[in-house]
């Protein structure tokens, strides 16, 4: 086959393979999310069952003790969160109607400029004839008995999650280094059996830092926003502290979040709209700060990847899996990285996820 005729075909090839493993990802996203968050607690504390190893604690009693307490912490910020979460919750249709009316009077002033606009286009168009009736607004689907029955099968199904990924977690921590062991089994050559285990102990290393250097930054980052909303008196500053401790975990998307929510809290409980807009600008302000003046200097050179891959990387993950999708963006993209910087025929894309 002629090169210029098979060049197009290889394209052509590789984009279909592609459009495939996006579809599977997407399509298997119920099966395949569990198994990505579980690697990753895995990798996470994979070491410290390492050092009970050495202590001379069996794989699977070190993984037990390790997940107990891990579970357990994560379950003791559930229900630190659990009593602001409600108090807010309960306040929230009164917090979003007066956010409404603030809005609503901002809006005033841009609404008298649109009916003068629009009068202003009437007399040079001339008036037309003929209104389209409106239809009576559709009544609600559903009651009570079907939103009760939403809540609770989203319940269920999130309960049955999180008990998958902690078995899962479980298995993997307890086999020990037995999957890598039998991944180095089946490669043939013994320089790419060292090069195997090095890149696995190399992302395991680099994701693990991540892990625990973004929860650090995020509890001193939640620690002063708490603060900071405590001293301009927005209500639970406690759960502002929380909410960004938990949503710093994603990036962009967890900050767009915490903005939204911060100006609506302002909004409904300030009267002046400089005073409203204070609570989001200062958090803007110490995530500016943690971002430029933190970060680089805690996750090292080995973290320093392209902010604009990042956003993509992101939110093409948030579009395939969800919140655990944009959770876990930023360890895949480190992962590519990595393996990008010793596998030849993925280097290009490590020079596109580099800083």
């Amino acid at each position: 086959m002629p090169a210029e005729t098979r060049a197009p075909r290889s394209a052509g090839i590789i984009v279909l393979a592609i459009l495939a493993v996006v579809a599977a990802l997407y399509l298997g996203r119920i099966f395949l999310v569990p198994i990505a968050l579980s690697i990753l607690f895995a990798g996470l504390l994979r070491p410290i069952v390492r050092r009970f190893e050495r202590a001379g604690l069996s794989a699977p009693i070190g993984a037990t003790v390790v997940l107990l307490v891990f579970v357990g912490l994560l379950g003791t910020g559930v229900l630190a969160l659990a009593d602001p979460v409600r108090d807010w919750v309960a306040q929230a249709p009164s917090t979003l109607t007066a956010a409404e009316q603030r809005i609503q009077k901002l809006r005033r002033p841009l609404q008298s400029l649109s009916a003068a606009a629009q009068k202003v286009e009437r007399a040079a168009t001339g008036p037309e004839d003929g209104s389209k009736p409106t239809s009576p607004a559709a009544p609600a689907a559903g009651g009570p008995a079907a939103v009760a029955a939403r809540v609770f099968g989203t319940t269920t199904s999130l309960l049955a999650g999180v008990v998958e990924v902690v078995l899962l977690t479980f298995l993997l921590l307890a086999s020990g280094d037995a999957f890598l062991t039998k991944l180095v089994n089946v490669i043939p050559v013994r320089q790419e059996k060292r090069e195997a285990v090095r890149i696995a102990g190399e992302v395991e290393t680099v994701v693990s830092h991540y892990m625990v250097v973004t929860a650090l930054i995020n509890l001193g980052q939640g620690a002063l926003v708490g603060l900071a909303m405590w001293l301009v008196d927005l209500p639970n500053p406690v759960l502002w502290g929380l909410l960004t401790f938990v949503l710093e975990f994603i990036p962009f998307l967890g900050g767009a979040a915490m903005m939204i929510l911060l100006t609506l809290a302002g909004l409904a409980t300030s009267d002046g709209i400089g005073q409203a807009l204070l609570p989001p600008a200062i958090y803007l302000a110490i995530t500016t700060l943690q971002n430029n003046l933190v970060s680089p200097v805690a996750y090292g050179r080995r973290l320093r990847l392209n902010p604009v891959m990042i956003l993509v990387g992101v939110l093409f993950w948030y579009y395939l899996w969800g919140v655990a999708g944009a959770f876990l963006a930023v360890p895949i993209i480190a992962t590519v990285k990595i393996l990008g910087e010793h596998i030849e025929s993925l280097a290009p894309a490590a020079e596109f996820l580099n800083e």
